[in-house]
């Protein structure tokens, strides 16, 4: 399957909204809950139009993961710092969308889009437990940076976060 990254919009608010209500207990699963008030229909628009100030205001870049009919097949997200040149990657796909490469592709895509921007580093973070979030990184070139010291309790097991780090050369 061939999939796209497409900058959020105010159009995107619904069928985001439904993207992640329909996924919420999935990614709560391998993921800290948002909680509560994110899947109010009014926060939600809120924290949507939010998002889209910050892609304009501080270069930050959320996008979405489509099919080629449009379809929301998952987010992936850069936060800038202040300087531009170093952002934090973030991603999810819809549980039905697992396992078929479709992040690896998305990452790659925006990979490319940042070549020729000034950005000297991505920075990532994942679970122990979380292999194939790990694989998705290590197939695009993040190399393993460490893990937290500290552990945190999620769904009953003991974790740790994992740190890669990607350079644009």
């Amino acid at each position: 399957m061939e999939v796209f990254i497409e900058r959020i919009n105010v159009s995107d608010a619904e069928d985001l909204y439904q993207f992640e209500l329909e996924n919420r207990d999935f990614f709560e699963r391998s993921v800290p809950s948002r909680g509560d008030d994110y899947y109010k229909p009014e926060i939600f628009k809120a924290r949507h139009k939010k998002l889209i100030e910050e892609q304009t205001q501080k270069g930050s870049r959320f996008y979405l993961i489509k099919n080629e009919t449009g379809s929301i097949l998952g987010r992936i997200n850069l936060v800038m710092d202040e300087s531009h040149s170093i952002g934090d990657l973030g991603y999810r796909v819809g549980q039905i969308h697992t396992g078929k490469g479709i992040v690896t592709q998305a990452l790659k895509l925006l990979l490319e889009d940042l070549i020729d921007l000034e950005i000297k580093q991505v920075n990532a973070q994942t679970t122990t437990n979380n292999i194939a979030s790990r694989r998705i990184l290590e197939k695009n070139g993040f190399e393993y940076v460490g893990n937290d010291e500290d552990y945190f309790e999620m769904n009953g097991q003991m974790l740790q976060f994992v740190y890669y780090a990607w350079t644009n050369n």
